[in-house]
């Protein structure tokens, strides 16, 4: 069991990175996708929108799913076809042509994201420590790579397909390879390895402070993603060649902040780290906010990855814990607030900047990933949770010997 545990975590761990890698081809190449389709400013934020929103539907059908097939088989299959939407992106011709790929791009991204962190939340279960901010690691290292590769393809003036034919073609593969060991588990302390979650229910109530949690942690990464190159450039009064430093800053913060993360769970407590990403967040925001030149607000944007990128791990593995007969069931759920963050984040941080001013933009994300403190106690280990507050293996865990993992 030992052995299946640690394939069964590099295999999903190696599908967090080609998600990072695919997503960011995409997101980094969006100026590349108008030109080729003619798609006007006024209708580009649609399909922008399409795909999250195409995302939480995916998300909600893969809880049906669920009860009828493991996640690892949802995972199995939606990741390929995410990497063959991304082709599909570069290939076409026509404006329907762009529409459909799109479309399945963001049907399959949910169920993939869906499935990858249901996957993730029955390993930490098993396991008994603290995993999850790895798997979230792969995905920022992934997302780095294929920044890089996307910059390199902008350089040589490479078209869209054509930079993500070689990528697909070695991606698509290695990730049906990777696959074969998928780990489905059912419960910490369960011996047996098949579908989890199928039994017990989730109670909205309950589940609703870590949706808001994870709608505020997304709401301030969209605003990293969309408009901290605006920032810098129309407010900070940056060359455009600096303006792209701050997201890819704020990437390698989320890798270093991730990579780290876990160790500070097992010694802290979730809560603690949740806590303490909440306040380094704000604190990035409030220096971006008040920055008085570039160097200042890319400072802000270091300071702010690092903080946030805690915070989304930490809220789907309180969501195992939280309901763990209904684990899938409650990740799924959780999973579209993903979406509706970055659908509220973007539009809702333009229109203060057009409206306002961006610098008290930039306020309002701070507020809200300050909320999180009230909802901290959410994360706190329900059945294992001790005098201190730490996660520790339950009984049947150790038996199975997840010390030695």
């Amino acid at each position: 069991m030992t052995e299946v545990l640690r394939r069964g975590r590099a295999s999903l761990a190696f599908a967090f990175l080609v998600q990072g890698v695919t997503f960011a081809l995409l997101v980094t190449r969006i100026p590349a996708i108008q030109d080729r389709y003619g798609i006007s400013d006024g209708l580009l934020p649609v399909f922008l929108a399409a795909v999250p929103i195409l995302a939480g539907v995916g998300s909600v059908g893969t809880e049906q799913l669920v009860k009828k097939v493991p996640p690892s088989v949802v995972l199995r299959w939606s990741q390929p076809v995410v990497l063959l939407a991304l082709l599909g992106v570069g290939a076409g011709d026509e404006l329907w042509h762009v529409a459909v790929a799109l479309g399945a791009f963001g049907l399959a991204v949910g169920a993939l994201d869906a499935s990858m962190n249901m996957l993730g939340v029955s390993l930490q279960r098993a396991y008994g420590r603290s995993i999850m901010l790895g798997f979230h690691a792969a995905y920022s290292l992934g997302g780095i790579v294929g920044a890089s590769l996307a910059w390199a393809g902008a350089h040589w003036d490479l078209s869209l397909f054509v930079s993500c034919l070689p990528v697909v073609g070695v991606l698509l593969p290695a990730a049906l390879v990777g696959s074969r060991w998928y780990v489905d588990v059912k419960g910490a302390a369960s011996g047996v390895v098949e579908a989890g979650g199928r039994g017990g229910g989730v109670v909205f109530k309950a589940l609703l402070p870590l949706c808001l949690v994870m709608t505020f942690a997304y709401i301030g990464d969209s605003t990293v993603s969309n408009w901290s190159a605006k920032y810098l450039e129309d407010v900070l009064g940056s060359s455009e060649e600096v303006s792209t430093v701050p997201y890819n800053v704020y990437m390698v913060m989320t890798l270093v902040g991730r990579g780290l993360g876990d160790l500070g769970v097992r010694r802290f407590g979730a809560v603690a780290v949740v806590r303490a990403g909440s306040v380094v967040a704000a604190l990035g925001f409030a220096v971006v906010a008040v920055a008085p030149g570039a160097w200042v607000g890319i400072a802000g944007f270091t300071v702010l990855g690092l903080g946030l990128c805690v915070i989304v791990p930490q809220t789907f593995a309180a969501a195992g814990r939280l309901f763990p007969d209904a684990s899938d069931a409650a990740v799924a759920r959780l999973n579209i607030f993903n979406y509706v963050g970055f659908l509220i984040g973007s539009p809702l941080v333009g229109a203060l900047g057009d409206a306002w001013n961006y610098r008290g933009a930039m306020v309002v994300p701070m507020v809200l990933v300050l909320l999180t403190l009230l909802y901290a106690r959410s994360f706190a280990p329900g059945p294992d949770r001790y005098g201190d507050g730490h996660e520790r293996p339950r009984t049947a865990d150790v038996g199975r010997g997840s010390n030695g993992l």
